[in-house]
C-alpha cells in the first residue's frame, strides 16, 4: 500500500509574482490576467528539491498542481512485473500533476528530480478556480493534446525502431531540449541505467550501444555525460540509415 507523503522540501522565498514569471508563458498559465496570476502567487509556494528526492509517488492523491521552475524530473511508472518504467522527463514550465486534479484519481506516475529543482506548487483548490477559465482550460487542452500525440510518437518508436535508433533519437532529444555545456556536453546527464529504462533494454545492452557510437566517433564521453560529436550521422541513425 502506498503511504501518504508528507512535504518536506524547503520554501524559497517568492523574489516575483507568477505574472512577472517568464516561465508561465511556457505552460497553461500564459494567458491569465494579472488579477488571477496574483492570486495564484499569493496561494502558491516555491520549493526546493535535491537531485534523486521524490516529488511526489504513484498512487498518491495529490493536493495540488507542480510547476517546473528550474530543473528536470523523471515521470515513471512500475510496471507489471515491478520495473519502474521512466515515460518521459520533463522540461522547465512544465505543469505536474493535472491530469489527476482534473479527473479527481491518483496519481498514475512517479516523479523524481534528475538535478537540484525549483517548482512552485499551487493548491488544489486554486486550480479549482482555474478550471472554470476557459483561457486556461483551452491552454491545458493544447497541452494535452501535445502529450498524447508525443505519447503515440514513442508507442509507435518503441515497437519500430531498434534499439540502435532509440539511443540515437534519445541523445538528439536531450541536446535539443537541455542544451549543452561550453565543451559541447549535454547538461543533462542520465545515468546508464536511467538510458537503459527510456531505451526498454538492458543495462549491459545500453553500455554495450553507447560504447559501439563512442568507437564510431558519434559521441564523446566524460564519465556519465554525452557529446554528440557528428549530429549529421546521429539523424541518419535515427532515420534507420545506417
Amino acid at each position: 500500500m502506498v503511504r501518504k507523503l508528507k512535504n518536506k522540501h524547503p520554501k524559497i522565498d517568492k523574489e516575483n509574482g507568477c505574472e512577472n514569471c517568464i516561465i508561465r508563458h511556457l505552460n497553461a498559465l500564459k494567458d491569465l490576467d494579472n488579477i488571477t496570476l496574483a492570486h495564484i502567487s499569493d496561494s502558491k509556494e516555491t520549493l526546493a528539491i535535491d537531485k534523486g528526492e521524490l516529488i511526489f509517488k504513484e498512487g498518491q492523491t495529490l493536493k495540488g498542481l507542480y510547476c517546473v521552475k528550474q530543473g528536470n524530473p523523471r515521470l515513471s511508472k512500475i510496471s507489471d512485473n515491478g520495473k519502474d518504467q521512466i515515460i518521459r522527463i520533463a522540461s522547465k514550465g512544465e505543469l505536474l500533476g493535472y491530469r489527476t486534479l482534473v479527473s479527481g484519481n491518483k496519481t498514475n506516475l512517479s516523479a523524481v528530480a534528475l538535478n537540484n529543482m525549483e517548482v512552485c506548487f499551487i493548491p488544489k483548490e486554486q486550480i479549482s478556480k482555474l478550471i472554470d477559465d476557459k483561457r486556461f482550460t483551452k491552454s491545458l487542452l493544447v497541452f494535452i493534446s501535445n502529450e498524447l500525440k508525443e505519447s503515440d510518437d514513442r508507442l509507435v518508436n518503441m515497437a519500430q525502431q531498434n534499439v540502435k535508433q532509440r539511443l540515437a533519437q534519445l541523445l538528439i532529444y536531450l541536446d535539443n531540449n537541455f542544451g549543452c555545456d561550453k565543451k559541447g556536453f549535454i547538461n543533462l546527464s542520465l545515468s546508464r541505467i536511467e538510458i537503459s529504462n527510456i531505451l526498454g533494454t538492458s543495462k549491459e545492452g545500453c553500455i554495450r550501444m553507447i560504447s559501439n557510437f563512442r568507437k564510431e566517433n558519434l559521441i564523446d564521453l566524460k564519465g556519465k555525460k554525452i557529446k554528440i560529436i557528428n549530429f549529421d550521422a546521429m539523424v541518419k541513425i535515427e532515420l534507420g540509415f545506417t
